[in-house]
């Protein structure tokens, strides 16, 4: 399927989904927040200032959906995205203490399936299966 404008889908494989494009979108948009950081950072903002901005910008850009699309991302798109990371704490702007990409999709697929099982109301609660009753007897 192609698409004529930009709004619209520009790739969809029917076997699978390239995620190639948009690991690549991502990466080029973080990659300009973090072209403003750095003139943030040449007008005197202070680190600790950009590691939040940064933090709020861009790691939010990169964890968007990410369990919806990090399944279908090959180790090379991760890695691109590994390295964007790497590159962003050797500038100073991310803290060093933010976890590797891996361990964001980990962090972000956990709290994704434990806000699903812990909340009735949530729109994907009524896809699991039914709860199992434990009986414990002693």
């Amino acid at each position: 399927m192609t698409a004529t404008s930009e709004s619209e889908v520009t790739e969809i494989n029917v076997i699978g989904y390239n995620c190639s494009p948009h690991v690549h979108d991502i990466i080029a948009s973080s990659a300009q927040a973090l072209y403003a950081l750095r003139v943030l950072r040449a007008h005197g903002l202070c680190g600790s200032a950009l590691q939040t901005i940064y933090r709020a910008v861009i790691v939010s850009k990169l964890i968007y959906a990410i369990s919806s699309w990090t399944g279908f991302s090959n180790a090379t798109d991760q890695q691109k995205i590994q390295v964007f990371i790497n590159r962003s704490k050797n500038a100073g702007f991310c803290n060093t203490e933010l976890d590797d990409f891996a361990l964001l999709y980990t962090k972000a697929d956990k709290d994704l399936f434990a806000k699903v099982l812990n909340s009735p109301d949530h729109v994907l609660h009524p896809l699991l299966p039914p709860h199992a009753q434990q009986n414990t007897t002693i």
